[in-house]
């Protein structure tokens, strides 16, 4: 640690708190100019795209606060407190966000990037001991420090983590790209007809979910088996990571349901925010939460296709026109109406031919969740010891 130094966070660049242009003027909003909130996807490195852009007139009210590429962002304000994200184009960000544009002459981009997720859980934790809402004001943000070494090598620590999160990220494209694939194909195949020259073919059945799906609802008793690890899908887990956590039974407090390599799955709750899945069932024991709608095909070979129903855009709306409760933080679809949702049934064999085309994309997209997971675990547990210099990288050839 001779070369490192204690650096205060205002020191590593310029701080700037973001602003939200008056919301009462439509004309601010759907530009091209994106506008980072929390609400974001800030669990990934690099903003790839944000729910809310500004026109040139919303930016004209927040002028002061646009960033440039390759700021760093870092929410300061309840359960997002501590997520980090770098800016690649010019962005504007909310008040809850501050953002620092780094010094280049003497920090690294990416390094700042793991410093910040360091003081980003430091801070997270420290939220959570707190009755109030965690609010870390820029006087604040930039009061912290931060230990640096010499800008070689900060560039050689950041070059290591980065080359992990280069293959997260490369994955996580993968990935999204077969989503959007697979949907196509089914949008193209029984919603437009496209393969079947444009219009529905007359052996096509009139049918439901419900006569091609059983709904499971078979239950799991954590209290009843305290000592088994259990793969559990619950709703923060898919919120957070998009993978189940492996937990001991003991520590869960309600039932659940059981789950199969034949199950698919879409939270009824508040079910405007889609949330689907297709459990990997990577263990003995996979279990997700009474929160979820649970389906089996009941031919077997035909789950992805079941799957890929659930989730299209007319079952989306379907689910969502089919609910419960008055506010949009409680709203839970009905599960028995699901079962009503209408359809017109292929043939076997061309339901076959379909999951022939789409099973393989969704293996690789599981495969691929697996692979970030572990990356993942990798670089998590390298975070701590480089950006304290507890592993030299001084020596390595990079």
């Amino acid at each position: 640690m001779n070369t490192w130094q204690s650096v205060k966070v205002a020191e590593l660049g310029r701080i700037v708190t973001g602003k939200t242009p008056k919301t009462a003027i439509p004309e601010n909003y759907g530009g091209d100019i994106p506008f980072l909130t929390p609400s974001d996807d800030m669990s990934v490195k690099y903003v790839s795209k944000t729910a809310k852009t500004l026109t040139e007139k919303g930016l004209s009210e927040v002028k002061n606060t646009l960033l440039p590429p390759d700021a760093v962002c870092v929410s300061c304000i309840g359960s997002d407190l501590g997520k980090v994200v770098i800016t690649t184009e010019k962005t504007v960000t909310n008040q809850q966000i501050n953002s620092i544009i780094v010094d280049k002459d003497r920090f690294d981009v990416s390094f700042v990037y793991y410093a910040m997720l360091i003081l980003g859980k430091e801070l997270n934790f420290i939220s959570k001991t707190s009755t109030a809402v965690p609010i870390v004001n820029k006087s604040s943000f930039s009061s912290y420090e931060i230990q640096c070494p010499s800008l070689d090598q900060q560039k050689r620590i950041a070059a290591i983590l980065s080359a992990l999160d280069s293959k997260i990220e490369c994955n996580q494209k993968i990935n999204d790209n077969l989503t959007e694939q697979a949907r196509s194909i089914f949008q193209s195949w029984f919603v437009d007809y496209e393969p079947f020259g444009g219009s529905k073919p007359s052996d096509w059945q009139p049918s439901t979910l419900g006569q091609i799906a059983n709904m499971k609802t078979d239950s799991w008793s954590p209290v009843k088996n305290p000592d088994v690890v259990v793969e559990h899908y619950s709703i923060p887990s898919y919120d957070e990571q998009r993978f189940p956590v492996f937990e001991i039974a003991s520590g869960i407090k309600s039932n659940k349901y059981l789950l199969t390599s034949d199950s698919v799955m879409i939270s009824k709750l508040n079910p405007d925010t889609k949330r689907i899945w297709r459990p990997m069932c990577l263990s003995g024991h996979p279990v997700c939460s009474t929160e979820f709608i649970v389906y089996e095909s009941k031919k077997k070979g035909q789950r992805d296709y079941i799957y890929s129903l659930i989730d299209s855009i007319p079952f989306f709306n379907h689910l969502c026109s089919h609910t419960t409760g008055s506010t949009n933080s409680r709203q839970r679809a009905t599960p028995k109406s699901t079962l009503d949702f209408a359809l017109c049934l292929p043939s076997d064999s061309v339901i076959e031919d379909f999951c022939e085309i789409v099973t393989p994309m969704y293996d690789l997209i599981a495969s691929n969740v697996v692979e970030n997971q572990s990356l993942a675990k990798t670089r998590d547990s390298l975070l701590p010891r480089l950006m304290s210099g507890e592993l030299d990288v001084s020596d390595l050839d990079l």
